[in-house]
């Protein structure tokens, strides 16, 4: 397996990844959408796990120079419970801590509870807070 910076050759898998992985609904969530506003900003931000050139894991992240954040962590369902989320969340908490960043958050929704185990296996924990958004669209 290689973990390394997204690269064009990437876009068919990673959006087949994220087709596959990500609940359709609303458009900020998007696959082809979410990729092209990533790759406008941040592009370093963001990585692929491959085996054989084929896209089998993502993570992407964000820093706006207060809090980093992570999203779209995803492992094709056939290899889960392999090391791959891991070593994709470690990569992309090392490039974002490079950046000075001193805290990692993230969102899971709330009826996806089995990756809850994943990121507090990971360092993360639930923390007494209201996540709260507001759709532009």
């Amino acid at each position: 397996m290689e973990i390394r910076p997204y690269q064009d050759q990437d876009k068919a898998g990673l959006l087949a990844l994220w087709e596959e992985i990500f609940p359709a609904g609303s458009p900020h969530n998007d696959p082809q959408t979410s990729l092209e506003n990533k790759l406008r900003v941040d592009r370093d931000l963001l990585f692929v796990a491959l085996i054989d050139d084929v896209v089998i894991g993502s993570v992407m992240g964000g820093y706006d120079g207060h809090r980093g954040w992570i999203y779209s962590l995803a492992v094709s369902p056939p290899l889960r419970r392999q090391g791959i989320a891991s070593a994709l969340m470690h990569t992309i908490e090392e490039k974002i801590k490079s950046l000075g960043c001193l805290k990692l958050n993230l969102q899971v929704i709330a009826s996806n509870d089995k990756v809850i185990d994943l990121y507090e296996e990971l360092g993360f924990s639930v923390e007494d807070r209201i996540s709260m958004g507001k759709k532009l669209y």
